[in-house]
């Protein structure tokens, strides 16, 4: 049986993940591989947490197909390009959700993110079987 997850641990993943996000894009000091990916890992990261508060309950595979399915998702819509969507893509909080143009680098930085995810999960519930 599933571990039931600490919805309270996973909104403190989750805040984290999304101030480390949004640092990465303001940080120069880092080297150029790591400034130009860790965004879209840590966007990944965030919504496997964000699918693991909600699914508290579901098998670790399952979270990370969601939010494996949800990324590439996202990514796959930066192929339209529509006015009234540009117009969202072109705030803030709109190029944060929904990007702007699509990129293969991207696919993998979420897998990244995604594995990155159950690796965290996976330390979490060996420290949690133990104790």
């Amino acid at each position: 049986m599933e571990m039931k997850r600490s919805r309270k641990l996973y909104f403190l993943f989750i805040t984290i993940t999304m101030v480390l996000g949004l640092m990465s894009r303001k940080v120069s000091f880092l080297p150029y591989t790591i400034e130009a990916y860790s965004g879209d890992v840590l966007w990944a990261l965030m919504i496997f947490f964000i699918a693991g508060f909600i699914f508290n309950e579901k098998k670790n595979w399952v979270v990370a197909l969601m939010a494996l399915g949800f990324s590439y998702f996202i990514e796959l819509t930066q192929l339209y390009h529509s006015p009234w969507i540009d117009n969202i893509r072109g705030t803030i909080l709109g190029t944060l959700i929904l990007g702007y143009g699509f990129l293969w680098s991207d696919i993998l930085c979420y897998t990244i993110g995604v594995a990155l995810g159950i690796i965290i999960e996976s330390i979490i519930k060996r420290k949690s079987s133990v104790s």
